[in-house]
């Protein structure tokens, strides 16, 4: 995990993943987060890059329910499945189809 520079972000666009639904747990322990607050929803984050920690606007999101049994271990496993998925069709879709910014709105036609 790098927090990327002014010149790097001006030059690319940078998508990310994480391992909760932004803005609720942002930083390195979202899923222990998540997991000792008692939610009994999480799930994973599609953003943009941008200066701050986890900031940047959301592309798409998608739940996991938190099993009563789970440990943060077990729940992250399965967020990194639905996190992938995503990810390769998120990716996939932005490079087909372009996207657009207006704001905070990230919109794939």
């Amino acid at each position: 995990m790098k927090i990327l520079g002014p010149a790097v972000l001006a030059r690319h666009t940078v998508v990310n993943t994480h391992p909760a639904l932004l803005p609720a747990f942002p930083g390195a322990h979202a899923v222990s987060d998540a997991r000792d607050y008692g939610v009994r929803v999480t799930g994973t984050t599609c953003h943009l890059v941008d200066a701050g920690v986890d900031t940047g606007p959301i592309i798409e999101q998608h739940a996991v329910t938190v099993e009563p049994d789970d440990t943060v271990d077990s729940l992250h496993e399965r967020i990194k499945v639905v996190e992938r998925r995503m990810l390769v069709d998120i990716v996939g879709r932005m490079a087909r189809e372009g996207f657009t910014v207006t704001g905070r709105k990230v919109t794939i036609p």
